[in-house]
Formats: structure tokens, sequence, C-alpha cells
């Protein structure tokens, strides 16, 4: 690596980083929803009529979100992304805008002959997912800190009144999940095997191994959450970032209700155990509940729907929700992340 090439971003300051996110965000921003972008004291953004505003925020540091040592810069810039797209896949919204604030250390600037500086590839993954699902950036904040870490803001659109809440399922409903599970969490077991092992992790999504890519680059179900929403199919939704186990015992709360989950009928991912199915979390997947009378085809919007257990009513002396396993029926404790508590956070956790 010849010295030449490599250059100190920060040298010319804040603003200088500024201009080049500005040019590459600009890039992306042509009609829809943002009238007016990066540049200005605040954004402007187009709401239709008829439309209320869904907002989402997400704070992702180095050590508990993400490690620098495992995660490429742009799996971060990616994953940073994805985690606001999904909760507001969880409501039905469409992706209208995101306002981004981040600091990294002043040598996370440094920009290193071709492959560019960690702030540059952090923001190319998020650039890349921004692109495939028409989100712009459209403001934020830039700082030196003495870690990185990234805070954003999503703002999505949706019918008024129509939004899916965690807070609608009744008993009798159905649930359903899409996708696999289990397969971030088996990602990351995998991930901490190769770094490890010194092998390098591919950047970009397209070359990433499928057993790495589905913690590496989580797909949001942004376009399937909308058509639940706009098909009036689910009652409830919520998206399954900390686990399976955590976040239906969240959609129970909200409900006033209970439920049970069948085990056999869990859509565990390859390569994924059971456990890790049922509290790895950051699959990103949907969980919705249905009411009986509507029929739910195999595949939404080209992803596959599994039906898992349906929704109960509470029962003194009985957990709120419970997993069958064959004829035997016991509580399903919630064991997925939660900040502040005894368990890891997923960066944490060791294979």
């Amino acid at each position: 690596m010849r010295g030449k090439r490599i250059r100190l971003l920060a040298d010319q300051g804040e603003l200088e980083l500024l201009r080049e996110i500005r040019l590459r965000a600009g890039k992306r921003v042509r009609g829809g929803a943002v009238r007016l972008g990066i540049g200005d004291d605040c954004a402007l953004l187009r709401v239709r009529d008829g439309e209320e505003l869904a907002v989402t925020t997400d704070l992702s540091i180095a050590g508990r979100h993400f490690r620098m040592d495992w995660h490429p810069p742009e799996s971060v810039g990616h994953r940073t992304l994805a985690r606001g797209l999904s909760d507001l896949a969880a409501m039905g919204a469409r992706p209208l805008a995101a306002f981004l604030s981040v600091g990294v250390p002043r040598e996370l600037t440094v920009r290193n002959g071709r492959r560019g500086s960690w702030v540059e590839r952090f923001f190319e993954g998020l650039f890349r997912l921004g692109g495939h699902h028409k989100t712009p950036l459209a403001g934020g904040d830039l700082a030196e800190s003495p870690i990185a870490l990234a805070d954003i803001v999503l703002v999505g659109a949706v019918p008024a009144g129509r939004a899916l809440l965690r807070s609608g399922a009744r008993p009798g409903d159905l649930l359903y999940v899409t996708g696999t599970l289990g397969g971030a969490a088996e990602g990351l077991s995998r991930l901490a095997e190769s770094a490890g092992k010194g092998r390098r992790v591919a950047t970009d999504p397209a070359l990433c191994p499928a057993e790495l890519s589905r913690h590496l680059f989580p797909q949001p179900r942004v376009q399937l959450g909308m058509a639940l929403q706009r098909r009036g199919l689910a009652t409830a939704a919520i998206d399954l970032s900390d686990g399976l186990s955590t976040d239906l015992a969240h959609l129970c709360e909200e409900s006033g209700v209970g439920a049970t989950v069948d085990s056999s009928k869990l859509p565990v991912a390859d390569g994924a155990s059971l456990q890790q199915a049922l509290h790895g979390g950051e699959d990103y997947e949907l969980l919705f509940a249905v009411r009986p009378s509507i029929r739910i085809p195999h595949a939404v919007s080209g992803v596959p729907v599994t039906r898992i257990g349906e929704v109960t009513r509470l029962k003194t002396g009985r957990a709120r929700v419970m997993i069958a396993n064959g004829t035997v029926l016991k509580p399903l404790e919630p064991r997925g992340w939660e900040h502040f508590s005894s368990f890891l956070s997923p960066t944490e956790r060791r294979p």
C-alpha cells in the first residue's frame, strides 16, 4: 500500500466530510417524498393527503450492536438502516427518508487507497440498502467521538388510522411469521468463527455466503409489511429484532392477550437451532396476527409466510406465552435481547 494513496479526510474538516456525504446522498434524491434534503437547517418532506407519519429511531454502538473487528463497515451501515426500515415494515409504512447522526474516532476517516475510509464504506452499505428501498438520506449530524456510533431516524407514511399496531390481536387470531428464524444468530456464530481464524468477510451482500449474510446484511420486509397493511390481512404486527420469545411477549402485552406457539411449525433457518429461532434476534422478520376467517397465502410479496400458533385468552396461573412440543405445553420464557438485563447483547454472545 503506497503512502500517497492514503488521505486523511478529517484534515480538511467536518465540512469536507459533509460535502462528500451530501454529494452521494443528493444523487439519490429524485422526486419522492424529499422536497429539500441536506444543506439547509431542516429537510422538507411531502406527505400525501390522508396519510400520517410514522417515525422511529435506533442507536447502534460499537461493542454493543456491532464489533469493529468482526463487522465490515458496509455491514454496519446496512444494519443501521435495516433496523429502522424493519420498524416501518412492522407498521405497514412506506419509507420516506432517513436522518442519521454519526460519531466516529478521527482514525476512521482515514482513506485507505481504493477501499476508502471506514466512514466511506459505512455510507456505501447504508446507501446501497437505501437505494433498494427508495429511502434517501435527508439530513443528520457528524461528530468526532471516542467510539463509533450511529443514531438513525426513519420517517415513513401510512394511511391515516390504518397503521399496523402491536395492540390489535384478539383471542382466536392466528400467528404467522415471515421467512425463517434463527439465521442471524447462527450467522453471528459463524462470523465469530471466521474472525477467530482471520478470514476476511465479504463486504457485498451479493457475494456474502447465505449463512453469514443473514446476520451481516439482513433484509427488512418493507414491501411485505406494506402489503399486509394495504390488503387488511393483519390485526397486529411486530418486527423480530429482539427474538421471537421476547417480541411475541411484547405483542401479547400490548394486546392484552396470551399466545401458544407450536415448536414443530417454526421455520428454523438452515443450520440454526430451535433455541436460536426462539431467542436469537436480529432476523428482522415480521410476526403478525390474523383473524381466523382470513386466508393467508404461502408467500406475500415473494416472501414465505408460516403459521406458528394462535392468540389465546389470558388464564390465571398460566404464563402469557406458552410453547407446545407435541402434547407437552410449557411457558415460553422471553430470553431474547433486552438492554440493562442479565442477557448478553447479540454481539457479546459467544458460540
